[in-house]
């Protein structure tokens, strides 16, 4: 009986003795319990950041290499043209008549543009009454009646023509009659391709359901842009005029008039409630204005001598650059209105 308290006694420091070099063991190796999480996270972390940077390095070789052939930095172009688009949409579907506005200030930098670009050419084109006839152009086509519009695009021309050849005549500097004249003409120029193709586009604005217009002959430019970059930089073989444009090939414009016969037919189906033929129509003329315009500014600069109108718009060159397909393809948009909107709903 005495032995059996010293045995209950010892029980439990056995049991601790035995359970003893289990807690040496896990702590005589000089290990923590978690150390091989961390280990294994930091691993796998390493791992992470060695294949993100191999990612973006071939994504910067990818991106060097279509810069060099299109002469286009992809991801600036994208974010500006996600921007740009954001407001332009904001513009047309929230409060309309900023639209107008956003055109006014696209109308007198691109007519800054094109004044610098041709004095730089050699052209004597004064900068003054070239911005003071854009707002007399572009706001009457919203905010006023058609008929002072085109008034003040004949006034316009007037007082550029009369201001240059004041100053000519002020200069005496001997400039022959030919170079005078193709001053002045350079001069006139200016506000009919700039500021009048643009306010056609504010002219669309005003009519019923003008903004769906605007909007759709916008995206069918775009994506026709799109269409034939993409196309052109997979397929891109046969220049289509490699005096003019050498890096615009027929395989990029096959792809631009895919896309902008389905842009087309979606658009007016869905946006401007017209049958789909009509949509074609619509996407084959813009498709054509679009591309027109865009080799005419091609032939423009390549006469004057420079690349891009300016560097003002990150991934695209200057305003000019992003309008020479807009202009045209916004007169063409407005005479579409006149002829489609009978239609039934278009």
């Amino acid at each position: 009986m005495t032995d059996s308290p010293a045995a209950g006694g010892d029980a439990p420091d056995s049991r601790r003795e035995a359970g003893a070099p289990r807690a040496v063991d896990s702590r005589g190796s000089g290990r923590d319990p978690f150390e091989h999480a961390r280990e294994h996270a930091r691993d796998q972390f390493g791992h992470a950041r060695e294949h993100l940077e191999q990612a973006r390095e071939q994504f910067e070789a990818t991106n060097e290499r279509i810069k060099q052939r299109t002469g286009r930095d992809l991801i600036l172009a994208i974010l500006t043209g996600l921007i740009l688009g954001a407001v332009v949409l904001a513009s047309l579907l929230i409060v309309k008549w900023t639209f107008a506005l956003l055109a006014l200030a696209a109308a007198a930098l691109g007519t800054f543009e094109l004044v610098r670009a041709l004095q730089t050419g050699g052209r004597r084109v004064d900068v003054i009454p070239q911005l003071i006839a854009v707002p007399l152009i572009v706001l009457p086509a919203y905010f006023s009646e058609s008929w002072l519009q085109w008034t003040a695009l004949f006034a316009s021309v007037f007082l550029i023509a009369v201001w240059r050849m004041l100053g000519q005549m002020t200069a005496r500097d001997g400039r022959l009659y030919g170079d005078v004249l193709g001053d002045v003409l350079a001069g006139a120029f200016v506000p009919v391709y700039v500021a009048f193709l643009a306010s056609l586009a504010v002219a669309l604005l005003r009519q019923p359901e003008g903004e769906w217009w605007v909007l759709a002959f916008l995206i069918t430019v775009i994506t026709a842009d799109t269409g034939a970059y993409a196309a052109g930089l997979a397929f891109g073989r046969h220049p289509m005029a490699p005096r003019i444009s050498p890096k615009k090939t027929w395989e990029g414009f096959a792809g631009a008039a895919v896309a902008a016969l389905v842009a087309g037919a979606l658009l007016a189906q869905f946006m401007l409630g017209g049958p789909w033929w009509a949509g074609l129509i619509f996407g084959a003329v813009i498709l054509a204005t679009a591309t027109i315009g865009d080799l005419g500014e091609s032939m423009l600069k390549r006469d004057l001598g420079i690349k891009d109108m300016s560097s003002w718009v990150p991934g695209h060159g200057g305003v000019l650059d992003r309008l020479d397909s807009i202009l045209l393809s916004a007169a063409a948009a407005l005479a579409l209105h006149a002829l489609l909107s009978p239609l039934g709903g278009l």
